[in-house]
């Protein structure tokens, strides 16, 4: 029975212990939630007294804003109504001014025009008064008449003489020394260029008659039909004949240049190589190159053969990428 009763005192006791330890644990709870409701509520009464802080900042700049815009207002007015004022004031002293001086400046342009009136006068009767006197001299004394006369025609006609001759003088250097512009290649020297270069002047001299056809490579019955032409000019050549003109057409690259060159040299005459391309650009100036060319073709002692690359860009509109040549001989 004892050990009964202090086990049961025991279970009291334990029961008591576990009671006391949760009343202790929610009185911790309880005091853990008042200390949080209290930080919650200093919190919350803090961030309102930052709102309330920061609407009163931004009523109070606000104000100070209204008030600084209503100040400047203020100032633009004030300052547009003094201009005004002073615009005023300037334009009804100008009026008042101009209304003082208006008859003192009709009175200087009255006293200007009339000067400016007498000055012309006075200048048209002198140089009437200088022309009548030496017109009616030089009428009274018909020598001087004629010697002026005679000065003028004289003056007039070496002026027009010196233009002429001057243009023929530079037409015949130009066809005898220069090389026109169009001409890109040649085997034609000029004084100048044997002067400059004699080693390479003699080498020309010397250089034998060639093979019109040789290293250009044919078909037979084209080869036989060049030969047939390389034939014929050289006996037009030798027999001062009419030379032919030759069309030639076919892809760059077949030796159409070629063979222009080496019948020049078979022939023993000059060749000169321009492009029709060149020509075509200078529109209404091609004709007097061209005459040019022409000209200082005609200045060769041995004769000339002028070869013209791709004349189809100049003789008409090209249709297609046909390349067409002329050899034209003079």
């Amino acid at each position: 029975m004892q050990i009964e009763a202090k086990r049961a005192e025991a279970e009291e006791k334990r029961k008591l212990l576990q009671e006391e330890t949760r009343q202790h644990q929610a009185r911790a709870q309880y005091q853990d939630q008042l200390a949080r409701k209290r930080y919650d509520d200093q919190l919350a009464q803090q961030q309102r007294m930052n709102e309330e802080n920061l609407r009163r900042q931004e009523e109070s700049v606000a104000k100070q804003e209204a008030m600084r815009k209503a100040t400047i207002e203020h100032e633009m007015d004030l300052r547009h109504k003094n201009e005004m004022k002073r615009v005023e004031a300037e334009t009804k002293a100008k009026a008042k001014a101009d209304r003082e001086n208006r008859d003192l400046i009709l009175e200087q342009i009255r006293l200007k025009a009339e000067q400016n009136r007498i000055t012309v006068l006075e200048s048209i009767k002198t140089a009437g008064s200088v022309i009548g006197t030496g017109a009616q001299a030089m009428l009274n004394d018909w020598n001087k008449v004629l010697t002026a006369a005679g000065g003028l025609t004289l003056l007039a006609l070496g002026v027009y003489s010196a233009k002429g001759g001057t243009t023929v003088a530079a037409r015949y250097v130009e066809s005898r020394l220069g090389k026109p512009s169009l001409v890109r290649e040649t085997s034609r020297f000029s004084l100048l260029e044997a002067v400059k270069h004699p080693i390479e002047t003699v080498k020309k001299l010397k250089q034998p008659e060639q093979d019109a056809l040789s290293g250009v490579v044919l078909a037979p019955k084209l080869e036989e039909r060049l030969r047939d032409v390389a034939i014929a000019t050289k006996n037009t050549k030798q027999n001062k004949g009419m030379y032919r003109n030759i069309l030639m057409h076919g892809p760059p690259g077949t030796g159409k240049t070629m063979f222009a060159k080496k019948l020049a040299k078979h022939s023993g005459m000059d060749y000169a190589i321009l492009t029709g391309g060149d020509i075509a650009p200078m529109g209404k100036e091609g004709v007097t190159a061209v005459h040019k060319v022409f000209d200082w073709a005609n200045g060769s002692g041995k004769g000339l053969l002028l070869f013209v690359d791709e004349a189809d860009a100049f003789l008409r509109k090209r249709s297609s990428e046909t390349f067409r040549k002329t050899c034209e001989l003079r």
